[in-house]
């Protein structure tokens, strides 16, 4: 069962994933939208680390504290902690990579406006 915390850091998560899509729909310049994307991607590892808390556990390091027969009772998985530290790696290689490629158009364009990109329409 979550607690009232967990539940508080899902909603937040849910809306920093919408604010985050709003600003990627509805800007028109490349950097806004990339900080938009950033958000959502913020707001997704937030959801993903709620889901994965339990109340009354601890944290996954077998010790003294915790005996290896109660591990499974007493220990939270550790598999949500490290889908999320792996979606922060890869988050940051993909924000690399849109400010590289941003960089790029303004260099080549003069301007970050995504409606003065016409030959990248079909």
């Amino acid at each position: 069962m979550m607690t009232s915390l967990a539940h508080w850091a899902m909603a937040a998560g849910f809306v920093l994933i919408l604010i985050g899509f709003y600003g990627a729909l509805t800007n028109r310049n490349l950097l806004r939208m990339i900080v938009a994307f950033c958000i959502a991607d913020t707001g997704v590892n937030i959801v993903l680390v709620a889901v994965g808390h339990m109340r009354g556990r601890t944290a996954p390091i077998l010790d003294s504290a915790v005996p290896v027969a109660d591990a499974v009772s007493r220990i939270i998985d550790p598999v949500p902690q490290a889908l999320v530290l792996t979606a922060i790696v890869i988050g940051l290689g993909v924000t690399a990579m849109m400010l590289a490629y941003a960089l790029k158009l303004y260099e080549k364009k003069r301007t970050l406006d995504i409606a003065k990109f016409t030959e990248l329409k079909w």
